[in-house]
């Protein structure tokens, strides 16, 4: 009589082979599952550095509109009150140009002056210390001039709620160091030439093409390759109203 069923040994290894099975469905699913983690934190990374690059493109790219070409409408944002015409009239709408930091100024309401409308002067201020990129305004038409409250609009002062760091200075120390180093802001001449507006002010007339850098990393761990997922974007804007003159 032949008794059908299976040995033990067979089960064993069918349990063994099961198992084997098991686990690498297992691996590919989970691998599967990092790599789409990973994936989703970079694209949010891309957009969230893609949108702050292109405000600053199309905001710098307006710097020194004025359509009655009045050198005294520019206004001082150091001074005491923004109501004081800037000690600087050729520097026009571009009244601070370092590697860290632009304030541009325009008069988008045709109105004949600059700071009565909102978003007419504007601060961008890398934050090295926090790691994030700022945005701020100031306004003519009330009695209170100094800009107004930093808004972040590339990374966050609070680490909870950062998608990205920005990392053009590696250490945080506010100073670049070469090699290691990105400059936020370039600034170039009208035949091409680097010029160093930062150092020297007078040079700010002389600007024609600036180069606009964000070097940022995801602030979470790529599941995958348990590094932080780093990423450079760059655009060049051409403020063509600053090279225009009297």
């Amino acid at each position: 009589m032949n008794n059908k069923g299976y040995t033990l040994v067979e089960i064993l290894m069918a349990l063994a082979v099961g198992m084997v099975l098991l686990a690498a469905v297992y691996g590919a699913v989970n691998s599967s599952q990092r790599s789409s983690s990973g994936i989703e934190r970079k694209v949010v990374a891309q957009q969230d550095a893609r949108s702050a690059l292109e405000l600053m493109a199309i905001e710098i790219r307006m710097a020194s509109y004025d359509q009655d070409m009045d050198t005294s409408i520019w206004r001082d944002p150091s001074a005491s009150t923004c109501h004081d015409a800037s000690a600087n009239p050729t520097y026009r709408g571009i009244q601070e140009a370092t590697e860290n930091s632009m304030t541009i100024e325009m008069d988008i309401g045709d109105s004949g002056a600059v700071g009565d409308n909102g978003n007419e002067i504007i601060r961008y201020n890398y934050d090295s210390a926090n790691h994030r990129l700022t945005r701020q305004t100031m306004s003519t038409a009330t009695g209170n001039c100094s800009f107004s409250t930093a808004f972040s609009i590339l990374g966050d002062l609070e680490a909870s709620k950062k998608t990205v760091r920005v990392i053009n200075d590696q250490n945080g120390n506010n100073t670049y160091d070469s090699g290691t180093d990105i400059p936020v802001f370039r600034y170039f001449n009208g035949a091409g030439t680097e010029i160093f507006p930062g150092t020297t002010p007078a040079s700010i007339p002389t600007i024609r093409t600036i180069e606009i850098t964000l070097a940022v990393e995801t602030s979470a761990i790529d599941p995958m390759t348990k590094q932080k997922r780093k990423l450079v974007y760059s655009t060049r804007v051409t403020p063509r109203n600053h090279a225009i003159t009297q």
